[in-house]
């Protein structure tokens, strides 16, 4: 069963990492899409970062709350992912939290 429509940014998808390896995120989580709608309509793969209830504030983590839980946008571990990982599309991030995610991102790769 395959997703009815392509994620968009800001999308929250619930995928999992099934081959991760060291410190890679492992089980199944919300993710935020990142990537420009344009390449998510005509790639199988979206861009997106891992969403956590736990770990610590580090400055590339972006609190963010989502369905009345708090945790982070984990922007150090942003990953390209085959849309075949995603199990549904779950709802949408706050457009401030996105962003906000977006901002840290081109810091995280600016010269």
């Amino acid at each position: 069963m395959g997703l009815s429509r392509p994620p968009r940014r800001g999308d929250v998808v619930f995928a999992s990492l099934r081959s991760s390896v060291g410190a890679e995120i492992r089980k199944p989580r919300p993710w935020l899409v990142v990537s420009p709608d344009e390449l998510n309509a005509a790639l199988p793969t979206i861009t997106a970062v891992p969403m956590s209830t736990g770990g610590h504030p580090y400055p590339f983590r972006v609190p963010c709350s989502w369905r009345g839980t708090r945790g982070h946008a984990i922007v150090d571990q942003v990953c390209t992912l085959d849309r075949s990982r995603i199990d549904r599309v779950a709802g949408t991030m706050a457009p401030s939290v996105t962003r906000r995610v977006l901002a840290t991102l081109r810091e995280m790769f600016e010269d």
